[in-house]
């Protein structure tokens, strides 16, 4: 059996619902193959009494024609019960089946895919809200899972409802994809044993996306397995942007515009910026676009230093989204040696930054640790100021300390060590300036240097940076 790597923060909520004497009603969600099913079977291989997916665009009576199978395996008789009428009448040939099971000890029941279920004018929100309230709330023997993809539709129907289920969801997983440090263990426990630099290069491509991960093979170099993993015809990620978006979003399109305009912008957008760069013409819409690409995983909101939450910057979050449409999408490439041929060129070096940027500010909690501050309580934020005339700053992550102090910190990808020269050098001391000056700030400024494989020792490292970090922190 596969090893669950990880997930330690997940696994012990997963222990808690098992050891409750209450019962459960636990909903896991997060983005298209982070590894929310399998999380939920390994774990709970031993109490799994009842296991039912939904299908995506079925009609209601093939998904009740499903459950009637699904009823069947797990009573190890597919003619016990019939094809239920509609979801109540399923829902009554669960509890039967369950009955004799919780008597004595716990069972699961897993809904996965549980969105896909509730078509349209099918009953089966309502139905569910009913079995639950009237019949599985009072059994303490009783642990029900519901997971989806669709994150935003979770978030509103599920966690929170204002019908039937309003607070009653007892515990909830947000699944993120794996840190650096769990990619490395993942492989490991498939025999691939890549230095750092390779698994970061993966990891800028893949994300901690483990169905994307489990397709590195043992042997090869991080180019070799996204040349055949990207690039190849059949490769697994070759056609996998197109049922990304459309597996979890009614309508995609207005989702992919917010998308593509964020991905050409290194430094984000703002809601209105997005509107404009987009073609998107209703401001209440796009708030709804923005919180559902957020809530899925494809998005973060960085509210700007001592702004409001009306000034957020938007950026894209996803690794693969990225690398798909600056390099796959339209790409006339194909075949092994093509993600060498581009990492040759300008557009892998403007691509590389962005996305070292990107995997830097997924592993905040491993950089404040490497400077010391993983106890301290901090606020991150991004902050820029374009003047109509003169010169402006812009920083990308700023980490506002407790303990009156800012880490300002520039994030470089290097293949070497990175060297700091004179025009750099200005660079940085004009963003301390200004940022200074415009915020009024009392606090110390220090400025922090992450980069690949450090920096090369010179005069101007030692006047401009007061913190330094490799990318082996990002591994803690």
């Amino acid at each position: 059996m596969e090893k669950l790597t990880g997930r330690e923060i997940e696994k012990s909520i997963l222990q808690e619902a098992l050891d409750s004497r209450a019962p459960e009603l636990m909903a896991v969600f997060g983005r298209r193959r982070v590894g929310k099913t399998f999380l939920i079977r390994q774990y709970y291989a031993g109490y799994l009494a009842f296991e039912f997916t939904g299908t995506r665009e079925a009609k209601l009576s093939q998904q009740l024609r499903n459950f009637n199978k699904a009823l069947g395996k797990a009573t190890g008789n597919d003619k016990l019960y019939r094809v239920p009428d509609n979801w109540s009448d399923a829902f009554d040939q669960l509890t039967h089946f369950l009955t004799s099971k919780i008597r004595t000890k716990k069972a699961v029941v897993f809904l996965d895919e549980f969105p896909w279920l509730n078509t349209h004018k099918s009953g089966f929100l309502a139905a569910f809200d009913h079995w639950w309230n009237s019949w599985g709330n009072i059994q303490s023997n009783l642990v029900v899972v519901i997971c989806g993809s669709a994150a935003s539709w979770m978030i509103k129907n599920i966690v929170n409802s204002r019908g039937g289920l309003h607070n009653r969801i007892t515990r909830k997983i947000r699944l993120l994809p794996f840190t650096l440090q769990e990619v490395a263990q993942f492989l490991e426990a498939f025999h691939v044993n890549l230095e750092r630099y390779h698994l970061l290069q993966i990891y800028m491509v893949m994300g901690g996306i483990p169905h994307y991960l489990k397709e590195v093979k043992k042997g090869e170099s991080a180019t070799q397995a996204i040349d055949r993993i990207c690039f190849d015809k059949d490769g697994l990620l070759h056609d996998e942007f197109k049922n990304l978006y459309h597996s979890l979003f009614d309508d995609a399109t207005r989702h992919l515009k917010v998308i593509r305009a964020l991905a050409t912008n290194k430094a984000g957008l703002t809601r209105n910026q997005i509107m404009e760069e987009g073609g998107l013409s209703s401001g209440g819409t796009v708030t709804e676009l923005l919180e559902e690409l957020i809530e899925s995983g494809f998005v973060t909101a960085w509210l700007p230093y001592d702004k409001k939450s009306k000034d957020a910057i938007y950026k894209l979050a996803d690794e693969y989204t990225h690398f798909y449409l600056k390099f796959m999408e339209n790409s006339r490439s194909h075949g092994s040696g093509t993600w060498e041929k581009f990492s040759g060129g300008q557009s892998w070096r403007s691509w590389s930054g962005i996305a070292f940027e990107r995997v830097c500010l997924r592993h905040i909690q491993q950089l404040k640790k490497a400077i010391g501050i993983a106890a301290v309580y901090t606020e991150e934020s991004a902050w820029r100021y374009l003047p109509k005339t003169g010169k402006g700053a812009q920083i990308d992550l700023l980490i506002d300390r407790r303990d009156f102090a800012i880490n300002i910190c520039e994030m470089k990808y290097s293949e070497k060590e990175f060297t700091i020269d004179k025009a750099y050098a200005g660079e940085l001391e004009n963003k301390r300036k200004v940022f200074k000056e415009i915020t009024n700030t009392k606090k110390s400024l220090f400025l922090t240097l992450v980069t690949t494989f450090g920096v090369q020792p010179n005069e101007y490292v030692s006047r401009s940076v007061q913190a330094m970090v490799t990318m082996d922190a990002l591994f803690d």
